[in-house]
């Protein structure tokens, strides 16, 4: 399940578009605040934000820069009721991904929302899938470590983990993006891989650290 962030200071709107993003199946949070919307994402990343320019607390395109220098891949679209071409100019300038007019079809921003996210997904599945860690050999494509045959999950699981070395992958993007779903099952079958990918890392000098309330991290000893 995608997890959608609406910065507007309409509440009203916010409120309906975030029912409606549930509705169908999106897990959409809504905030006035652009201050309080680059807290909530060093607590939990978002696949995708959606921004008015008006927000509290901060220029709207001073946000959108912040957001893309914080988090380069983040796709970013602004919804706003500013139509005029110098707007979406800068917006683009500063990092946004699409620039969508109020009053807008739903349907059309569910269109453009799933685009956005198609594209991040196949440039992930076409990113590295092959990393060296000192010395020993992650083949996620043959599903290997050191020559050793991994199972599909476990190999998923070390990719993942790899992609993002040093930073937190979080646990519910793990589970939904492997398991298809995050419930208690699925939670204990990811901690017994992990168990299992600490093993394969040991010789190799790297080990996976559980951060509490968010997810795991591969880091070298």
């Amino acid at each position: 399940m995608s997890r959608l962030l609406i910065i507007d200071t309409d509440i009203s709107l916010a409120t309906v578009l975030s029912d409606y993003l549930t509705s169908r199946g999106y897990q959409a949070q809504f905030l006035t605040s652009g201050k309080a919307a680059l807290a909530a994402m060093e607590q939990k990343p978002f696949d995708v934000v959606l921004t008015e320019l008006h927000v509290d607390g901060i220029n709207g395109f001073d946000l959108v820069r912040e957001l893309r220098r914080r988090y380069p891949p983040l796709p970013l679209i602004v919804l706003t009721s500013r139509i005029e071409r110098e707007s979406q100019i800068r917006a683009f300038k500063n990092g946004a991904d699409d620039y969508v007019t109020k009053p807008f079809s739903m349907d059309i921003l569910i269109c453009r929302i799933e685009a956005i996210l198609r594209r991040i997904r196949q440039d992930e599945e076409n990113r590295q899938r092959v990393f060296d860690l000192n010395g020993h050999t992650f083949d996620a494509v043959h599903e290997t470590f050191g020559g050793q045959h991994m199972s599909s999950r476990e190999a998923a699981v070390l990719l993942m983990l790899c992609r993002k070395e040093g930073e937190v992958v979080d646990k519910h993007h793990i589970l939904t993006s492997i398991w298809k779903e995050d419930n208690t099952f699925t939670a204990r079958s990811l901690g017994v891989f992990i168990h299992h990918l600490r093993h394969y890392l040991e010789p190799a000098g790297y080990h996976i650290i559980a951060v509490r309330g968010q997810g795991y991290k591969l880091i070298q000893n």
